[in-house]
């Protein structure tokens, strides 16, 4: 199935059951590498971010999903690639850069696992990975919320913010440039979270 059809149908499908909204969906360069960070509240949020927006979003998942017969191939033709169990490998990184450079644009969640929705401590937990491969892509980034809890037939909003500045980040002491950029990240997108 073609990336376009397969779109189209999930976003029937999220607009009729989640009632899906997207907000600030003009932040989002039309070309070059762009990184979508995103909160992490359900195994539904990958399409949720992708499918109302233009560009097509690379998300990294569990390599097992794509030896599911159907389900498989379905993620990958919807622009998934393989992250080895147990978290994010030094191939993933290494094909998220790639896919940067070459111009993608790629969807990752900084908490690395998915989080209670209102949990005021779940930025506390974010990982580095995203601003590693930011600051080695040059990717631009845009930090995205999630708000609702994919009730069905209730709202569900994704708002995309403005791209953060992450070369004007600098590290204070006993941090690293990493912890730094991912801090300013994840405050871009708690700020999101409560503007809804």
């Amino acid at each position: 199935m073609s990336y376009t059809i397969f779109r189209f149908l999930l976003r029937v499908i999220y607009r009729l059951l989640f009632r899906l909204k997207a907000v600030g969906t003009e932040h989002i360069p039309a070309e070059g590498a762009v990184i979508i960070a995103s909160n992490h509240i359900s195994l539904l949020d990958p399409p949720a971010v992708g499918v109302l927006i233009k560009r097509k979003v690379h998300f990294m998942a569990k390599e097992e999903l794509f030896k599911v017969p159907v389900f498989g191939p379905l993620i990958r033709s919807f622009g998934a690639y393989p992250v080895k169990r147990g978290g994010v490998s030094i191939d993933a990184i290494k094909s998220s850069i790639n896919l940067l450079k070459s111009g993608m644009m790629v969807g990752i969640f900084p908490e690395g696992t998915r989080q209670k929705a209102n949990d005021p401590d779940a930025a506390a937990g974010a990982k580095k990975g995203t601003a590693m491969i930011a600051l080695r892509s040059n990717a631009t980034v845009v930090p995205v919320a999630i708000v609702g809890n994919y009730k069905l037939f209730r709202r569900t909003t994704i708002v995309y913010g403005k791209p953060v500045d992450i070369k004007a980040v600098t590290a204070e002491e006993g941090k690293d440039i990493y912890e730094a950029v991912t801090e300013e990240i994840m405050r871009h997108i708690n700020k999101l979270k409560a503007s809804v």
